[in-house]
């Protein structure tokens, strides 16, 4: 099973209802570039060597852009659906006429929907179900005291 890291927060905040209570928050390790990415790639048995997936890696996340720019959804078999959305600046135009996507369009923004097959779910439900939870702080010290 896979370990997933967390950390936990108290929540300072004294207006809010759970004021003094602690919440999980997902901790990151690391951050795998295509090269490191290419590299894991080659290391489950691959026939390809890295510098020729590191390639194919690139040439996918330009061609999802590139796509993405012409209005196109982008699904990975397996994996979820990358797609964009925009942000309309202030509070919209005055009339169909008056609006202009220079004034009126603030931000595109690029999303992504983890896979929903039942098979294949990366849905939380499913995922959640292939996490091993592990505490970052256990890792220094097997028995923090709470903060």
């Amino acid at each position: 099973m896979a370990r997933f890291f967390y950390e936990l927060r108290k929540n300072n905040n004294s207006s809010s209802k759970s004021a003094g209570k602690f919440f999980a928050f997902s901790k990151s390790v690391e951050t795998l570039d295509n090269r490191k990415m290419s590299k894991h790639i080659a290391e489950h048995g691959s026939v390809y060597t890295p510098d020729v997936i590191y390639g194919v890696l690139e040439k996918y996340r330009t061609c999802i852009v590139e796509m993405l720019l012409q209005s196109k959804k982008v699904y990975i078999d397996g994996l979820g659906t990358f797609y964009t959305t925009l942000t309309n600046a202030g509070g919209g135009a005055e009339s169909y006429k008056k609006f202009s996507p220079q004034k009126n369009i603030s931000g595109v923004h690029i999303r992504f929907l983890p896979e929903q097959k039942q098979d294949e779910s990366l849905a939380s439900t499913e995922f959640i179900k292939k996490a091993e939870f592990v505490n970052i702080a256990d890792l220094a010290n097997p028995e923090p005291e709470e903060p």
